[in-house]
């Protein structure tokens, strides 16, 4: 009972048990005592929920026509035409019927408001990090050197605990601190708690930061490698890309008596030994010589990824952020990784692009995933990375279907240009001491499949493993994951396992995909809708959680948030902005007590319906307005010039 069950989300999608018959299909087939019409909806939340207005348990009435027709139908009567596709006289000028469509994709030219936009008066950083003695700009400082003045105009406290002082003993954002209340004493000054301070300096939760000065060395573009050269010049010679034979070495670069390791494993001693005579004068030792610069690791020595079974969390754009990744590792996620990346971005030194790469202790196995289109900067980037952060994996999109990713190149487009993408990974294996996955579709025209082909060379290039969402780049996310092509893939990636990702919103979904043969499932959206689910499929259940419930997981999020961009005005504002991405996605979940059916599909719409009480109403509203009121129960009200505009257009069922 339970196969056919999870068969039905990957199959057929909308379909289900008659009882969902009143809708029509891709709309979630919500208990007729719930629903309503948007007109209600809307005037309830507007009351805040002091007057519930009579449910309609009819769903095709007046108002609620939107539903009642199919989407065709519904597009093409809305452009003028009757229902046998004859133009329809214009008696009255219709205003603007494409404002009917559905919205798709992302908002490209949303406004763009800096964290800084916010703060009217910036107090100068050496008064914050408490060395007023010596500004850091000199006689060009342009920020305010009075505390007293910027005290007067800085805005009220948002509330009186402070998350960074009570986790840390110390607040470092001083008086800037929008919750500095808890931490100030009588005479403005920062108050510490040493016993707590102490423990929080080691070792330091979040790790993977860039060093000042390696960034100054990026920049002035100083920083070597020595590796992806060799690499690099071994592809433009045309010759084997296998591992690095002695007579490649440069002369010079292995310590002179130090014991050479063939491919084979067996030591060679060099010659002139046992003849070589002691120096005169006495020799002290500097530390271990290693010729890990010049000679690669052999696939028996690298770091072995073994997920098979477990959860992948997909390192998804905006929203994969490391508070969110905190989130879901505390509810069941076993992998994760770093939001992705792009190549040409991190070598340049780009503080904004290796945020992307910070891991929290808690992240036990994380990798971080990049993007690039040629074999130089990919090989050059895996090489930087392998020095300087701490990862287990690293994981190259050739997933990614956006137009600015594709017409470059890199992404997608990887698929089709095969001599640089083995260029990429081979390169890149070459240089790095930890496994190397990739990530792909199925394909990217839609019925052309090319992942099937390209497996069996990504197995002899040497990946680790591969992830395979189920659609091509023309479908990007829409229609339905295509699992039966996966099940053929994992035959043909055999013995390199492959993750498959798509369309996983219940255990039932992820216990149908196991069945395809996959080592492990990637979720996806799955986890943006509902954080939890990782705990319903490794406790196979449904979990009916609360509105309250689901409050305190964004009551932690936001303190993850102010824990990890600060709690000053651009902090608070950082964390109020990626709440509410995140919020775009989660108003699309429906509470199982007041589904029809069990799962809900993630391919179908909630129609308009009232909750079990004001805060679940609340959560289900597609309106960005209703998402900012929700954060401002949680981080204060918002700044007077605030603007909002969701990046992806998940709230396209208005």
């Amino acid at each position: 009972m339970a196969e056919g069950t999870a068969e039905a989300p990957l199959e057929n999608g909308g379909g289900g048990d008659s009882g969902a018959g009143a809708l029509e299909r891709g709309v979630a087939p919500i208990k007729p005592q719930y629903l309503t019409t948007k007109e209600q909806f809307h005037q309830f939340l507007e009351a805040k929920g002091q007057e519930k207005p009579c449910r309609e348990t009819e769903v095709g009435d007046s108002a609620g026509n939107d539903l009642a027709e199919p989407e065709a139908k519904r597009i093409r009567l809305e452009d003028g035409q009757t229902e046998d596709g004859q133009k329809e006289e214009a008696a009255e000028p219709r205003e603007q019927p494409q404002t009917q469509k559905r919205a798709r994709g992302q908002n490209k030219g949303r406004p763009h408001v800096k964290p800084t936009h916010y703060d009217k008066n910036r107090l100068c950083p050496s008064l914050i990090q408490e060395s007023a003695a010596k500004c850091f700009f000199g006689d060009r400082c342009r920020f305010l050197h009075d505390v007293g003045r910027y005290l007067e105009t800085k805005p009220a406290d948002l509330g009186p605990r402070c998350v960074l002082f009570e986790t840390f003993g110390r607040c470092p954002y001083g008086v800037t601190c929008r919750f500095a209340g808890a931490h100030l004493g009588p005479e403005g000054q920062n108050l510490v708690q040493e016993e707590l301070a102490a423990r929080g300096a080691q070792p330091p939760p979040v790790r993977n930061g860039l060093d000042k000065a390696l960034q100054q060395q990026l920049r002035k573009r100083e920083v070597r490698f020595e590796r992806a050269e060799l690499a690099l010049r071994r592809f433009s010679q045309g010759q084997p890309p296998g591992p690095t034979p002695a007579a490649a070495v440069p002369e010079g670069t292995v310590a002179k008596g130090a014991p050479r390791q063939d491919n084979c494993g067996a030591q060679q001693v060099p010659t002139g030994l046992g003849t070589s005579t002691p120096p005169s004068s006495p020799v002290r030792t500097c530390g271990p010589l290693t010729d890990e610069d010049v000679v690669r690791l052999r696939p028996c020595e690298k770091k072995r990824l073994d997920i098979r079974g477990k959860l992948y969390l997909a390192p998804l754009t905006t929203c994969g952020n490391l508070p969110f990744r905190r989130i879901c590792k505390r509810f069941g996620a076993d992998v994760t990784c770093g939001e992705m990346a792009v190549c040409t971005n991190l070598l340049q030194g780009q503080m904004s692009e290796w945020a992307l790469l910070k891991r929290h202790q808690c992240e036990d196995i994380f990798g971080v995933q990049l993007e690039g289109a040629f074999p130089d900067t990919m090989t050059k980037c895996a090489e930087l990375l392998s020095r300087t952060v701490e990862v287990d994996f690293v994981d190259i999109n050739v997933g990614c279907p956006i137009d600015l990713v594709y017409k470059k190149g890199g992404g997608c487009a990887l698929m089709n240009r095969s001599t640089k993408f083995q260029q990429i990974v081979r390169g890149m294996n070459q240089v790095l001491d930890v496994p190397l996955t990739v990530k792909i579709r199925t394909g990217v025209q839609e019925r052309v499949n090319l992942a099937h082909r390209l497996l069996p060379e990504l197995r002899d290039w040497g990946v680790a493993l591969v992830t395979l969402h189920g659609r091509s780049r023309e479908q990007r996310y829409t229609k339905l994951a295509d699992w039966q092509y996966i099940e053929e893939c994992v035959k043909a990636a055999s013995p390199m396992p492959l993750f498959g990702n798509g369309d996983i919103l219940s255990f039932e979904d992820a216990n149908h995909a196991m069945q395809t043969g996959v080592a492990g499932i990637m979720i996806a959206r799955g986890a943006l809708l509902k954080p939890w689910l990782f705990t319903e499929i490794k406790e196979q259940r449904h979990w009916d959680i609360s509105s309250s419930e689901r409050l305190d997981i964004l009551r932690d999020f936001t303190s993850y948030g102010l824990e990890h961009w600060g709690s000053d005005t651009q902090g608070v504002e950082k964390t109020r902005r990626f709440l509410l991405e995140w919020l775009s996605f989660l108003c699309r979940y429906v509470p199982v007590g007041l589904l029809e059916r069990l799962p809900q599909r993630i391919n179908e719409r909630p129609p308009y319906y009232l909750g079990r009480d004001y805060l679940e109403t609340l959560m289900a509203s597609q309106k960005a307005a209703d998402w900012i009121r929700i954060s401002e129960m949680l981080l204060g009200p918002v700044p007077p010039n605030f603007v909002f505009l969701p990046k992806h257009k998940a709230n396209a069922y208005k």
